[in-house]
Order: structure tokens, then sequence, then C-alpha cells
């Protein structure tokens, strides 16, 4: 592209500006055909690399074309290099019409975006995120709602006490939207035990339970085969209790150690005394994302996040 354009990049911006209106936005694409909206990913990369030094022109017309392809990576470099000039603009975008752009000022704010660069300032203080979030907490799409969820969820993983308070402000209102919001915002402080997060859900702090070990359907599996396990849960309370159950598998790494993936179970709702019996299945197959070792691996019961119980099984590979 930068071949064909003109080095001017002002001059390149108004040619680019043009492209919307001969190109279908994300919507209109089409779930069968995603040619032109990944197409787009090249033209704002372009913005991003050429334009840096234009920090008036750049970002509105990354603005402008995030509706053919998401900006959220291109934007993060002029948060870096002209941190407050971009941050006026992304805050205005928060009122703008189209949802794309309001989803633009989420996500290309989130201090650990997947794949993408990570930005130190908002790491270490996202109290202007924070205050960005508060526009779009209540956006009528559901898709800025999940954005802003997984940009508190980001923060939540340095700075727990500020999500939990901040969850517990939006939550006084009782605005019904916001609770998914809120459950979303806070999943990685449940998976972590992180005891202020389940009162905030309705869930009980600090809840007493019998959890039997689990019982597995082999203590030697085969890669390529599924292993089955139940576990008895018995409340031994006086009054009702709603709890997460989650189970974690401790793979063999390479190393020789093992280490745990969470997985989600069951939140639990029980009376007095009452039992249940809980039943999941795992694979272990060969996968791209994960590599098997043999050995001994674990699977345990977590209550609201904590260690109940564990049983251990041994994965062979043939």
């Amino acid at each position: 592209m930068a071949v064909h354009l003109p080095s001017s990049f002002p001059e390149t911006a108004y040619l680019l500006g043009a492209i919307r209106d001969h190109w279908p936005e994300q919507e209109t694409s089409g779930e069968d055909d995603k040619r032109y909206m990944f197409a787009a990913w090249p033209i704002v990369d372009y913005v991003a690399e050429y334009g840096l030094n234009y920090p008036a022109i750049a970002p509105p017309l990354l603005r402008y074309l995030t509706p053919l392809f998401s900006a959220e990576f291109a934007i993060r470099p002029f948060l870096e290099t002209h941190p407050e000039e971009t941050y006026n603009q992304m805050s205005l975008w928060c009122m703008d019409r189209n949802e794309h752009v309001r989803r633009l000022a989420s996500e290309g704010i989130r201090p650990r975006l997947p794949w993408g660069k990570k930005l130190p300032q908002y790491i270490n203080d996202p109290t202007p995120v924070i205050l960005l979030l508060e526009n779009l907490k209540d956006d009528p799409s559901d898709y800025v709602r999940r954005s802003v969820a997984n940009n508190l969820n980001d923060i939540a993983k340095d700075h727990p006490e500020l999500v939990i308070d901040t969850c517990r402000r939006w939550q006084a209102d009782k605005v019904a939207a916001r609770q998914w919001v809120i459950r979303h915002a806070t999943r990685t402080l449940v998976k972590q035990g992180h005891p202020a997060v389940f009162s905030l859900l309705g869930f009980t702090r600090y809840p007493k339970l019998r959890v039997e070990a689990p019982e597995l359907s082999t203590r030697h599996l085969l890669l390529g085969d599924e292993l089955t396990f139940t576990s008895q849960i018995t409340s031994t309370s006086d009054k009702k209790q709603y709890v997460v159950i989650d189970y974690a598998v401790h793979y063999m790494k390479a190393n020789g150690q093992t280490a745990p993936k969470i997985f989600k179970w069951k939140n639990l709702r029980l009376k007095p005394g009452q039992t249940v019996t809980l039943r999941k299945s795992q694979a272990f197959k060969k996968i791209t994302t994960r590599r098997h070792y043999p050995g001994e691996h674990k699977i345990e019961v977590l209550v609201n996040g904590k260690h109940a119980t564990a049983t251990t099984f041994e994965l062979h590979i043939p």
C-alpha cells in the first residue's frame, strides 16, 4: 500500500476516507463472506504505521474506518505516543451513533487486550479507563457492553479491589442490564476465589459444605480417551447457600511439574442438608493449543475458587 499511495499521510488520509462509501460494514458483509472485513485490516494498520505523527488526523480516520474492521489494535500506538489527545478523542467516541465506534472507545483502551500491545500506563493506573467505561456501561448494544465487561476483567487482574468497588457502585442503581456486565467483568475474580466478589454476585461468601473427593471412571487414562468424574456435595449449614463449583485439571508439563487449568462446573443453590452429585467428562485428546505429557494428573474440586478436594490419575501416551 505504501508504494502505491501518496507519501504525504494527509493526502493518503483523504483517499482512505472515501473507502467506506464503497465498502460494506461489518454487520452487512454477511457471516458467510468475511473477505471484505479482513481485507480492511491492512488499511487500519496502515493508518497506525504511517499516521502516528498526525494525531489530529489519524485517530479520527480510524474512528471512520472501524466499522469496516475494528481498529482496536491500530489505536493503541496513539495512546502510547499521544496519550492525552487520543484519550480525549476516544472519550467523545463513547457518544457516537455507530456501535463499532463506541466499542472501539472501550476495546482500544483495554490494558491487556489479547493479541494486542499492553498499555502499561493503564495497567499501572486504570482510573482514566474506568471514567471512560462509565459512559458505556449502559450502552444499548450488547456488543459494546461485552467490551466494557472484558475491559473491567482486564483491570481486575491488576486491581481487583478497584473493579469490585466499581461493580458495587454500578450495582447500587439496580439497572438490570448491568448485572450481566458485572458478572462477566468479575469472572477472573471468581476463578481466583477473591472473597469479596462472591457477596457482590449474591453467592454465599463462606459456605459450609462437605465435598467428597472426585470418583473417576478410571485411574489410568490413555491419550485420546475421555475421563468421567463425579463429586458429591452436601450442605452442612442450617441456611440456604448459593455457591460456585468449578474444577481444575492439573496437567503435567514438560518440566515434570503440573499446572492447573480451571473449568466452570456449576452454580449450586443448596437447601440446608441437601446433597447434590455433579458429573463431568473431560476429553484428553491431541489439540493444537495444548501438548499432553504422560504422568500423574489431578482433578481438583473448587468451591468459590478455593481448594476443596482432589483425586489423581495417570495419563498414558502410547
